[in-house]
């Protein structure tokens, strides 16, 4: 292992999760992810794309699930490994490597998670609604940056799947067993949620950490692609933070994949140190 470069640890660890993936049935989280993304859409009003509050609350619903899926993906990945990470790190192996592995592998598979719920939302809003709705295809109003609304979407709910995989990730790193990530979990999706800025209007301190949550801005890119400003229902409040541009889609895009390297980075740090854990 200490002779082997970056990477060639790289690859032999992105090898490692892609057996992983076939001995552990990982196929089944892209099940999940479809079965969580179809009770979404059948229970959304069919007013969604059409109406200011219900697609705000239809577009929180998707970003709950996406957070979800990310998180779930990776929140035991590393903390499993972690006596075994010990020893190979005595032996030469690269942290940053081993997470480069694992951000790669966990891309790709929330890239294939993105395009299920992203194919199921579109679906969904155009076939199961009444003749009074005709779904996204209709609803959604000409494109922010020039690429088709449908793929705006995907990309948006990419960027959030993943950077909340990386949030798994950088959790797994840091807690020292499965069992401690799984606790950690729920409060980690509970300040997801929570401090969004959608279920309540937030002021100074908890407006600032907010600005931590990548919630609050797929929530803002979400709403910009689908531009609920058009909506005749909208609240002129929120305006500024659903502004239907390019510019303003294109930077909270930039903010998810800042998150993303982030949580990245920390993780890498964190095992750095995984030497020093006497447990």
């Amino acid at each position: 292992m200490e002779r082997a470069s970056r990477v060639q640890q790289a690859g032999i660890y992105f090898g490692k999760c892609r057996r992983a993936f076939v001995n552990e049935k990982g196929w089944k989280n892209l099940i999940s992810t479809l079965i969580i993304s179809i009770l979404i859409i059948a229970v959304v009003p069919e007013s969604m794309l059409y109406s200011y509050g219900a697609t705000r609350n239809g577009c929180f619903a998707m970003i709950c699930a996406c957070i979800w899926i990310g998180v779930f993906n990776s929140i035991q990945s590393i903390c499993r490994e972690r006596d075994i990470l010990k020893r190979e790190h005595r032996s030469g192996l690269h942290m940053s490597a081993y997470i480069a592995a694992h951000m790669l592998y966990e891309m790709l598979l929330s890239f294939a998670e993105a395009l299920i719920v992203t194919a199921v939302f579109t679906i969904g809003t155009d076939t199961l609604y009444t003749s009074d709705y005709q779904g996204i295809m209709s609803a959604v109003p000409p494109t922010v940056t020039g690429m088709p609304a449908v793929i705006e979407l995907m990309i948006t709910f990419f960027l959030l799947i993943y950077s909340s995989d990386a949030l798994g990730i950088m959790i797994s790193s840091i807690v020292k067993t499965p069992n401690s990530a799984m606790t950690v979990m729920p409060f980690v999706l509970i300040i997801e949620l929570v401090m969004c800025g959608y279920i309540f209007e937030l002021e100074g301190a908890t407006d600032l950490i907010s600005n931590l949550t990548v919630s609050k801005w797929a929530m803002y890119a979400m709403c910009t692609v689908v531009d609920v400003n058009s909506m005749d229902d909208y609240i002129p409040q929120f305006a500024a933070n659903y502004t239907h541009s390019a510019g303003h889609l294109l930077s909270m895009w930039m903010i998810l994949i800042g998150f993303t390297l982030l949580y990245g980075v920390l993780a890498t740090v964190s095992l750095e140190f995984i030497d020093r854990d006497k447990r």
